[in-house]
């Protein structure tokens, strides 16, 4: 028995730090710092400097494409530091915000020799911090020496590459009435990763062994909230728990997956985007992004530990139906759920169905 952190937790400990300015080291084939760009500060990028080595700076494919950089790594891109790069240039290359002001930030020279496996766990850290997806790297032959002079948490790159879907666990539930049925009832899951809480919200009393009317939901600060007529999840969060609530029974699960995986910073980023003519799609890929970094997996496992094995999927996404049966839930019926259209979101509307499969 030890009281020692153990890989999942090393690896929520990486992320917390990336998301506070704190390198962290990864163990791999070539091991090294990893610094996350968004969270960077000019002090650190000297202090880097200072170890001496080649210095890259990581960003993903998508990110890539927009500032015309050789991705030689397939998923990623590694941009040769610039001696004289300071911490602006180095941040305007990781932030899309001023590409249109700023448009000419290269030649970038991009490496294309030796092992990708640190940049890609760097990337993969950031991502699950909700941070931009870019980062430095600093491969170090005595990397393991600095990390214990500097007090830095130490993960394996391979561990961060391989890790799979953090275990849920059952925190508690409740009762709590609604106005679309008085027999609520609210289940808190929490990963084991210290990641974000899952919520599943019951109605009446659903029979296990039927298929169970289902909704997976991205939590939608704007739209669910505020109200935003950018989107639809508002109306569609209000519509799957008012059709719930007529037929008697039903679970919708909160997925705590803001902006299609990205975190709520991001997402505004992308829309800050979208104000400059890009559609949703676009923006992602110009933030560094994939369409939709979601993980369905999660709502799976929330259902299988609530006792349903079958699923009539409130969703017009094909790609949900698809993970779930993946996932070894079956999708009895899909139920369309057509509400929310306006004239603010007619056009992000028209991209999902265009770009992304959605039946609308």
């Amino acid at each position: 028995m030890s009281l020692k952190p153990d890989v999942t937790e090393l690896i929520a400990r990486a992320r917390a730090d990336l998301r506070m300015g704190v390198p962290v080291m990864v163990k791999g084939p070539a091991s090294g710092l990893v610094l996350a760009v968004e969270t960077l500060d000019a002090d650190r990028l000297e202090a880097l400097r200072a170890l001496g080595g080649a210095i890259s700076l990581v960003v993903t494919s998508r990110r890539a494409e927009t500032l015309k950089a050789r991705a030689y790594d397939g998923d990623l891109a590694r941009i040769a530091l610039p001696d004289d790069a300071n911490l602006r240039w180095v941040q305007a290359i990781a932030d899309p915000a001023g590409d249109l002001s700023n448009p000419m930030k290269g030649p970038l020279a991009t490496m294309r020799d030796g092992d990708a496996s640190l940049a890609r766990a760097g990337i993969g850290l950031a991502k699950s911090a909700r941070l931009l997806p870019a980062v430095l790297v600093l491969p170090l032959p005595d990397a393991a020496k600095v990390a214990t002079d500097e007090n830095l948490t130490a993960v394996s790159a391979a561990a961060v590459l391989d890790a799979a879907l953090s275990p849920l666990q059952p925190v508690i539930s409740a009762r709590v009435p609604l106005s679309v049925s008085e027999a609520g009832r609210l289940h808190v899951f929490r990963p084991d990763d210290g990641a974000e809480e899952h919520y599943a919200v019951e109605i009446g009393q659903p029979d296990r062994n039927k298929p169970v009317l289902a909704r997976l939901h991205s939590a939608c600060f704007t739209g669910d909230l505020l109200g935003s007529l950018k989107c639809d999840c508002g109306p569609q969060l209000k519509a799957a728990l008012a059709q719930m609530g007529q037929e008697g029974a039903g679970v919708l699960l909160y997925l705590n997956q803001e902006g299609r995986g990205i975190g709520l910073a991001n997402k505004m980023r992308a829309y800050a985007l979208q104000d400059q003519g890009f559609d949703t799609v676009e923006a992602n890929h110009r933030l560094g992004f994939e369409d939709d970094e979601r993980d369905f997996r999660i709502g799976a496992d929330i259902l299988r530990r609530m006792g349903f094995g079958s699923v009539r999927l409130l969703t017009n996404n094909p790609a949900k139906i698809a993970r779930m049966q993946g996932c070894g839930v079956a999708v009895a019926e899909r139920v369309p759920l057509m509400v929310g259209e306006n004239a603010h979101n007619h056009a992000y509307l028209a991209t999902k169905a265009a770009k992304s499969g959605h039946l609308l």
